[in-house]
């Protein structure tokens, strides 16, 4: 049986993941799990020769970055752990989940379910460790994913996108032709 380009990305994603989890230790493997998922998404845009990616996944970058930072400074949150006052929100919730959701958003769910659960085990493990509360970690999340959502658009295919505008809500589709 012939496997796709799509399974043998999807299967690669998996596999760095596990590999992660398995080779690093336990303690440290969020780490490298965070960084990973957007250098896989980068990487996604010269896998597909995506030159009109790039300047999306940087601006999602830029916007994640500059967000969550922006509100490190101003909220003041002290660590769970007493380690420092830049808890909130979640930077590395906030990496992994942009990443997790710029391969959702431009190349499909297909590609970035082994993203989200990557970075879902990114922000369990911030918690459990102490370095956040739940709030922090869930606001790193919405910050990676809305800026993701909001500066990329569908590579190929069609792109559902719901809306609301005045008194009328709906769901738009749009496709590249």
């Amino acid at each position: 049986m012939k496997l796709s380009i799509c399974a043998y990305s999807a299967r690669f994603i998996l596999f760095v993941f596990l590999s992660i989890i398995f080779i690093t230790p336990a303690a440290n493997a969020e780490e490298e799990t965070h960084l990973i998922i957007p250098l896989i998404a980068y990487g996604a845009t010269f896998y597909f020769d995506d030159e009109e990616g790039r300047p999306q996944f940087y601006k999602s970058l830029l916007a994640s970055v500059v967000i969550t930072h922006g509100l490190k400074a101003v909220v003041d949150k002290e660590r769970p752990d007493d380690s420092g006052d830049d808890s909130f929100p979640s930077g590395h919730a906030s990496g992994a989940f942009m990443g997790a959701a710029f391969l959702h958003k431009r190349y499909g769910w297909k590609y970035a379910w082994p993203a989200y659960i990557g970075a879902a085990y990114v922000g369990h493990r911030r918690v459990e460790k102490d370095k956040h509360d739940s709030e922090d970690v869930i606001a790193g999340a919405a910050i990676g994913i809305l800026s993701s959502f909001y500066f990329t658009t569908s590579y190929k295919g069609v792109e559902i996108q719901p809306y609301a505008e005045g008194d009328s809500y709906g769901i738009a589709l749009r496709t590249a032709w």
